[in-house]
């Protein structure tokens, strides 16, 4: 690191936990971060002014007066532009050094595998069980840790799902992809600003400790959030040894 990086990063290096070799690791990793909406928006500019290296945004709506609300990355001037260009443009400011790819693509599994191959971890910060289906379903396949979070009304929930180690559960497990569960949207439901903004800055420091190394991550919990009363529950999620998509993950003994 140069002396500017140094002065940049100082506070993440004055911690033990993480010190020169830990904010090295992050300017040499890739995030991918799919969707760069109310969740999309903080996670990525926690990811950018702590350093990671190369963060690819992929979103394939534009900015809409409705999302100013809670979209931080995004500003009034760039009502009517793709949303990954415009979180773009918000990273760069906050980090020139980094890398940042925007994506305005909607991304078929193929596409999708292809990037999820290529990061070092993915945040899903979609708003539909289908693509969220998808997301965990590359992920398990490339065995890249996925930091997933969502959030409607006053509710909020977080967890990782990690196939590295092929012993925790995936997405499938706590939601069955087989199963109907009912898309809620904001545009019909609603959404308390501020908890986009808590569950997206959990995401990144999830994806964060997980770049690094440190500390133990939310794999095989769930912690949702009651925002209207402030109060946090965690549940142990366990994998699902029947489950179509990771259930033939493990790996083989000594490996």
């Amino acid at each position: 690191m140069n002396d500017s990086q140094l002065l940049r990063y100082s506070r993440h290096i004055l911690l033990d936990e993480i010190g020169i070799e830990g904010q090295q690791k992050l300017l040499a990793a890739r995030a991918l971060v799919i969707g760069a909406g109310g969740l999309g928006s903080p996670a990525a500019m926690y990811l950018a002014s702590a350093g990671v290296g190369h963060i690819t945004l992929v979103d394939n709506d534009t900015v809409d007066l409705t999302n100013l609300q809670r979209q931080i990355a995004h500003t009034t001037e760039r009502v009517g532009q793709p949303k990954a260009e415009s979180a773009r443009l918000t990273l760069a400011q906050i980090n020139p050094e980094i890398t940042v790819t925007a994506l305005n693509e909607r991304v078929d599994d193929a596409r999708l595998a292809e990037l999820v191959a290529a990061a070092d971890v993915v945040l899903d910060c979609t708003d539909n069980f289908a693509t969220r289906h998808a997301v965990n379903r590359a992920c398990v396949a490339a065995r890249k840790p996925l930091v997933s979070g969502a959030v409607i009304r006053f509710d909020g929930q977080i967890s990782v799902f990690d196939p590295r180690s092929g012993e925790q559960p995936c997405y499938s497990c706590l939601f069955p992809q087989d199963q109907n569960f009912e898309d809620v949207a904001c545009s019909t439901m609603g959404v308390f600003a501020p908890l986009v903004g808590v569950v997206g800055a959990m995401q990144a420091a999830e994806a964060l400790k997980l770049l690094m190394g440190v500390g133990g991550s939310l794999a095989g919990r769930l912690m949702m959030l009651d925002g209207l009363h402030m109060e946090w529950t965690s549940i142990g999620v366990g994998r699902n040894d029947a489950c179509p998509v990771c259930a033939n993950t493990q790996q083989p003994q000594g490996e």
